[in-house]
């Protein structure tokens, strides 16, 4: 027998299935309504380019890295990476595994060959329900992919995380300005009214004389 579902399992599975966004990614055969939520960021920003090195972090079921690979024609280039499978993508480099684990990340600059244009990051951990504890740890794999941004992006490269407000949320922007010259924060229509999510986008890396002047 099925485990049964809890409460918000019940409202979660009701208000995902009403979603507009979510039918309207089912009627046009998209892999997920995350499509929406990066195609309006990439009308405001203009982040992704022709001719691009781009990795996407918690890339599965591949909605980001499809339309990613689209903008980087004909000569850029597309990583993605998540602890899930996801179908193959034409001209996508895909990584399964814990983007945490050091081998994961060198095989991950090993599939890059130059340094990173833009680093887009939908990671978020499993929920257990437990509000402080699951925030701490969606800010625990947000740090690890900036640590990794600072890294491995080319100078004046971008990055594009989701973060969910809460503890830990302004220090977080306030290292990213310390690391890059211009950030912003988006809410696109595609997330949800009641969601703590929003997008952040840190633009242009700052070498290493300006980050600590």
């Amino acid at each position: 027998m099925a485990p049964k579902r809890s409460d918000s399992s019940h409202r979660w599975l009701k208000a995902h299935h009403k979603d507009p966004f979510v039918k309207q990614a089912h009627q046009q055969g998209l892999r997920s309504r995350a499509h929406f939520k990066l195609e309006e960021i990439q009308t405001k920003t203009q982040l992704i380019q022709p001719g691009m090195c781009v990795l996407d972090l918690g890339a599965a079921p591949g909605a980001w890295s499809v339309l990613a690979s689209t903008w980087v024609k004909p000569a850029g280039h597309v990583i993605s990476c998540d602890l899930l499978d996801m179908d193959p993508i034409p001209d996508v480099t895909f990584i399964q595994g814990d983007f945490n684990d050091p081998s994961i990340q060198a095989r991950i600059v090993e599939a890059a060959h130059n340094p990173i244009d833009v680093i887009l990051s939908d990671i978020a951990p499993n929920t257990s329900g437990i509000q402080t504890a699951d925030q701490l740890k969606a800010m625990q794999l947000a740090e690890a992919v900036l640590a990794f941004a600072q890294y491995h992006l080319k100078p004046e490269g971008d990055l594009c995380i989701k973060l969910f407000h809460g503890v830990g949320f302004d220090a977080y922007i306030k290292t990213c300005r310390t690391c890059f010259k211009r950030v912003k924060t988006f809410k696109p229509k595609a997330s949800r009214a009641r969601s703590a999510e929003c997008y952040v986008w840190a633009h242009a890396l700052k070498n290493t004389s300006e980050a600590t002047a």
